[in-house]
């Protein structure tokens, strides 16, 4: 959304910018006052646990479900990278019921959708399905996730699968400065397993290591439920309670996690490869998605490199000084404190520069005020926007299932736009100091080493 929203400069009058900019604001007003009247669901607790969040929506006769369980890579034991994404793909490749094929047939014959995956702190379930058919639906979905067989063929199928495409990623540049940086950020943390660590498991993975994982974390009180569409909360309520009643709690506490490493200064990391275009990652520990800044975090980055065209970083680099084909910055979302990342791509000659450059857009927002322009700017967007992460039962489900993770509260989407109303200059420069650390970034740079001769 953010580079969509304004085009190339000079290529786009300055007009378009303003329009963008009020309509959006125009959009958030009349959201706000629709949204004001009423929270964005229902919050149920299930009889065996599990959390309900529901937004009945009757004008389309459609039901989407969206579940988020603690079973992320945050919650493997230690020495066994990869085994959550592995574990939450093979879920839909058969159960004690059905062949992976009979699942896809049966899905498939009712044009819905079924699907899991894995994440750094959650898995994930998501089924779409009419309304007529959503006992069909949700006999799949609680199929899927109490019943699987982790077959041993699959099993070695999906490490094959999975092998391959590491070795693939290991050609692209910028995935390896991702993970180089990654893990020089995170050190023994899960957010700083790499895929060089998952390779080295994979083949060591077991049946075993994928049903111990399974016992111990697809639980329901591990379990967030949100549904989105023409069902009454009677109705849908006695259905879950119906399907998913074999689901037991089992209590299992989660894993310890080992802090990341503490960055006392830059730390530099080069990696040579012979590419056209040097890739850069710089960074830092940032914050994390429950933190009370997160909002006027959010303004802050707008400014300096979250804001696509608009930001600094871009109008610097790019468009003034013509060092960079693209430069952005952002902060990982996050249960833990994740990543604060300015990622760049330049010439190899340029990396130096490039680098300075950034460095001084930080401290600049640290030592000076934004402008009220930029912050009006900043907040319009990220104000007007918002209705767009609302726009679909999809896309509702999903922010139910984040309001649930991380304490925001069913009444998030006004909070929402009046924490960010709020933010003040004094605010952006506060976050910029307390959380940039220009002084003790991880700087990894994938380039021609003997084009970029960096001077870091």
């Amino acid at each position: 959304m953010q580079n969509a929203k304004f085009g190339m400069r000079n290529n786009k009058p300055l007009y378009s910018k303003i329009i963008v900019i009020a309509l959006l604001g125009v959009l958030s007003l009349f959201v706000s006052h629709a949204m004001a009247a009423e929270p964005l669901g229902k919050r149920i607790i299930l009889d065996n646990g599990m959390v309900l969040l529901l937004s009945e929506k009757h004008e389309i006769p459609m039901v989407t479900i969206n579940m988020a369980l603690r079973a992320g890579s945050t919650s493997v034991p230690a020495g066994k990278p990869g085994l959550a994404s592995i574990t939450a793909s093979l879920l839909t490749q058969g159960t004690t019921r059905r062949s992976a094929n009979q699942i896809q047939q049966e899905i498939d014959f009712i044009g819905g959708s079924l699907s899991t995956g894995g994440g750094e702190d959650f898995a994930s379930a998501s089924l779409r399905v009419l309304k007529k058919d959503i006992r069909t639906g949700l006999d799949l979905l609680s199929d899927v996730l109490l019943n699987p067989v982790f077959d041993q063929k699959e099993i070695d199928r999906k490490v094959k699968e999975t092998l391959a495409e590491l070795r693939r990623q290991k050609e692209e540049p910028n995935i390896v400065a991702g993970q180089a940086f990654a893990k020089a950020v995170f050190g023994d943390h899960p957010y700083g397993r790499t895929n060089d660590d998952v390779a080295s498991y994979l083949p060591k993975l077991t049946r075993q290591d994928i049903v111990d994982f399974y016992s111990a974390r697809y639980t329901p009180e591990n379990s967030i439920i949100a549904v989105v569409g023409d069902v009454s909360e009677k109705e849908i309520v006695a259905l879950l309670n119906e399907y998913f009643k074999p689901w037991r709690r089992r209590g299992t506490p989660l894993p310890a996690l080992a802090p990341p490493p503490e960055i006392e200064k830059t730390v530099v990391q080069k990696i040579d490869k012979d590419v056209a275009q040097a890739n850069i990652d710089m960074g830092h520990v940032g914050i994390s998605r429950e933190n009370p800044d997160f909002y006027a975090v959010m303004v802050m980055n707008y400014i300096l490199g979250g804001g696509g065209f608009s930001s600094r970083l871009m109008d610097n680099i790019r468009d003034n000084k013509g060092l960079a084909y693209d430069v952005h910055s952002g902060f990982a979302a996050q249960k833990e404190p994740g990543a604060f990342t300015v990622a760049i791509q330049t010439k190899n000659e340029s990396a130096n520069d490039v680098i300075a450059e950034t460095l001084k857009e930080i401290r600049r927002i640290q030592e000076e005020p934004v402008t009220e322009k930029e912050l009006a700017d900043a907040k319009a967007y990220l104000s007007g926007s918002f209705p767009l992460r609302m726009d679909t039962s999809a896309k509702i489900a999903g922010m139910l299932t984040s309001i649930e993770i991380y304490h925001l509260g069913l009444d998030y989407p006004q909070k929402y736009l009046s924490m960010i109303k709020g933010i003040t200059r004094d605010d952006v420069q506060r976050v910029a100091k307390k959380y940039l650390h220009p002084d003790k970034m991880v700087i990894v740079v994938v380039a021609n080493q003997e084009k970029a001769k960096l001077k870091y």
